[in-house]
């Protein structure tokens, strides 16, 4: 018996396609349905939340967008210039199989994914960002580029202080000297007014180096009220009650990820505030019982030099992308559009 690819509705399906979430390895909140609905209606996309099933156990999920616009059709996961990280297919079920089975379970349940797409949405363009599978080459062999990506991730382990002593001389000293800025400034996790201002920042951020983000507050805000509590954490730093930065948290039930923020403050302030705020969120999640602090992205030099502060591990995933040279930036305009 074969992989069988089943697509399920976004809507009606979304608690038997959350469960499935739930259940598959390094899925974390933009999996889940009601993330997934949202991505769809602010990218003006249809998705395609598709399982494979081998017989009645799931063995793989892979969230597919769908994109048209005149003679124009593509494939993404996640949707185009949506700003979400790490979608893609993953796997379910196959951590207690042997390696050779669960390889074979793997290939075949994206061969016949790859093989859905084909058929239904004969894409002109494809891409999936992020993917995390380690076996890549049935998209090679389906005529797909792959790309290798890289991101650094923070083990946080059991103990603070064994934490802390294992970042640079740099990071330990701006974590140990902020308490001679006690009373003048705070780190807490904010509310959803605060993902204004996060989002806000950032855009400026990327508009001072000429840069677009389409990344919009209101997305993000939809996104904090309807996936579960906790999802989506807006850490903040005030200053003398002024807020100076902030960083977007996502959590799954291992992992927190730095979605987006961190970027330096606009104002010419004293105090190392993404150091601190990356503490803060590091803190909270070692000490309720996570394992990692993925940092989201290792591609940037400049950055990297900050990121590699707190001593990170290296990690590997793949952009994935196949059709006509130049839909990508054609689709990118119509977004600019909208």
């Amino acid at each position: 018996m074969g992989i069988e690819i089943e697509r399920l509705d976004v809507r009606e399906d979304a608690d038997e396609w959350n469960r499935y979430v739930e259940r598959a390895d390094r899925t974390h909140p933009l999996y889940r349905a009601e993330s997934l609905a949202l991505q769809a209606e602010d990218t003006n996309t249809t998705v395609h939340p598709l399982v494979g099933f081998k017989g009645q156990e799931v063995v793989g999920l892979f969230p597919v967008f769908e994109f048209r616009k005149g003679p124009v059709t593509g494939a993404f996961s996640p949707a185009p210039y949506s700003w979400a990280c790490y979608l893609g297919p993953v796997t379910c079920n196959l951590e207690k199989l042997k390696r050779r089975k669960m390889d074979r379970r793997t290939k075949a349940f994206l061969e016949e994914s790859l093989a859905w797409v084909e058929a239904n949405l004969s894409p002109m363009y494809a891409k999936f960002e992020s993917v995390r599978i380690g076996d890549v080459r049935p998209f090679v062999w389906n005529g797909y580029e792959v790309e290798p990506k890289y991101t650094y991730v923070v083990d946080l382990g059991d103990d603070l202080d064994h934490l802390l002593d294992t970042f640079s001389g740099d990071a330990r000293s701006n974590v140990r000297s902020a308490d001679d800025f006690e009373g003048v400034y705070v780190i807490e996790e904010g509310s959803i007014d605060d993902i204004d201002r996060i989002v806000e920042q950032v855009r400026s951020r990327y508009a001072s180096q000429g840069q677009s983000f389409h990344l919009s507050a209101g997305f993000v805000r939809s996104l904090y009220e309807e996936l579960p509590r906790g999802s989506v954490r807006p850490y903040v730093c005030r200053v003398n009650g002024d807020f100076q930065g902030g960083i977007l948290v996502l959590e799954s039930d291992s992992t927190r990820y730095r979605w987006q923020g961190g970027v330096k403050p606009d104002a010419d302030v004293d105090l190392p505030v993404n150091d601190l705020l990356d503490w803060q969120v590091m803190r909270d999640g070692l000490e309720t019982g996570l394992e990692r602090y993925d940092l989201v992205g290792a591609g940037v030099p400049s950055i990297n030099r900050y990121k590699a502060k707190f001593n990170p591990r290296l990690e590997t995933h793949y952009t994935v992308t196949s059709g006509a040279f130049g839909l990508d930036v054609l689709i990118d305009r119509y977004r600019k559009r909208k």
